[in-house]
């Protein structure tokens, strides 16, 4: 099995109120993926980050393997979701590893 954490940050300019409509929206989109995708055993999306967080929302992933993940990656459904992310969070920190 793979973990798979991405942490992103939204874009300066995004009103508070737009950044909770928009982590609403990727949360329920990615976590609805887990149907669409074969090999996806877990996907959360955490969007209420304390003060002391470094980014506006995170996303953690539980794949059978790393083949499952990179297929994960360029399947359509999760591409037009990376394209909702795109439109408001800048930067992104990944970390994957065996579990």
């Amino acid at each position: 099995m793979v973990k798979h954490i991405v942490m992103f940050r939204f874009f300066d300019e995004i009103s508070a109120e737009e950044r909770q409509v928009k982590a609403q929206e990727i949360k329920e989109k990615t976590e609805a993926l887990k149907e669409q995708i074969e090999g996806v055993v877990q996907l959360q999306v955490f969007i209420a980050p304390v003060g002391t967080s470094t980014h506006s929302f995170m996303l953690e992933g539980l794949f059978e393997s790393a083949e499952t993940l990179s297929r994960y990656q360029v399947h359509p459904a999760h591409l037009a979701v990376g394209a909702i992310i795109k439109e408001v969070a800048g930067e992104r920190a990944c970390f994957d590893y065996e579990v």
